[in-house]
């Protein structure tokens, strides 16, 4: 790993102000409060374009939280520059969502065994195919056993990873729910592809915030603050990353 690769324009920081695993929820705010609510010692190592980044103890085991903003774009640029510049190893993305599949209420949490994608992000790796966004295998498998531990209603399946919020097309979603989509959010294909590419590790755990289909919904200061459980999981599972 080269000095001259940080601080970048997007991270005021060196790599030991990074733990080896980050917590990155889209939200800035969110990324404050779980450093304030969870850690020890927490102490802000980024805040450039207003996007929190802090490092501190959970459990005794160091961890790290930063916001990624919103969409594969803003996430693709954070989380390449932490796995490539700043030595970091798993990137667990801490979000919310809106629930496409009846399968999934609001408030439930899914864990993002796949991300299904409208983006052509992959389109610059020059594949003579199409791409499949994973989730590595031990984050989620930890991930799972924390939801089965804290008596979590949690969901395992595909996400959509949408470069569009209002969509010119109104039966994109029942297309992708009938495929068994069970959630739609605009990060973590983008997560997933540079964590392949860089042989990191990647996973998504969502709270279903809204349900597109049912048309109920959360406030935004749920959204910032009361999601808790999946915080939990998040940061349980970090600490049992090598």
């Amino acid at each position: 790993m080269s000095h001259k690769n940080y601080p970048t324009p997007h991270i005021n920081a060196s790599p030991e102000d990074f733990a080896k695993t980050v917590l990155m929820p889209g939200d800035p705010l969110r990324s404050k409060f779980i450093a304030e609510t969870y850690l020890e010692q927490p102490i802000m190592v980024n805040n450039v374009r207003g996007i929190h980044g802090y490092t501190g103890y959970y459990k005794g085991k160091r961890v790290s939280v930063m916001a990624s903003g919103m969409g594969m774009p803003s996430i693709g640029i954070y989380s390449y520059e932490l796995f490539n510049f700043f030595g970091v190893d798993n990137i667990i993305r801490v979000g919310t969502a809106g629930g496409i599949n009846t399968a999934v209420k609001v408030r439930d949490i899914v864990i993002a065994m796949g991300a299904c994608t409208n983006s052509g992000y992959a389109s610059q790796y020059g594949l003579p195919g199409s791409f499949a966004p994973i989730a590595s295998y031990g984050l989620m498998k930890s991930a799972i056993e924390k939801a089965e531990k804290m008596g979590a209603s949690y969901h395992v399946g595909n996400c959509l990873s949408s470069d569009t919020f209002y969509s010119d097309d109104a039966t994109a979603t029942e297309k992708w729910s009938k495929m068994g989509v069970l959630c739609v959010e605009m990060e973590a294909a983008a997560l997933y592809m540079n964590a392949a590419r860089s042989g990191k590790n990647a996973l998504g755990i969502f709270t279903v915030s809204d349900h597109i289909i049912t048309g109920e919904a959360t406030s935004a200061e749920e959204r910032q603050t009361s999601f808790t459980q999946m915080m939990e999981i998040a940061l349980e599972t970090a600490i049992e990353c090598d």
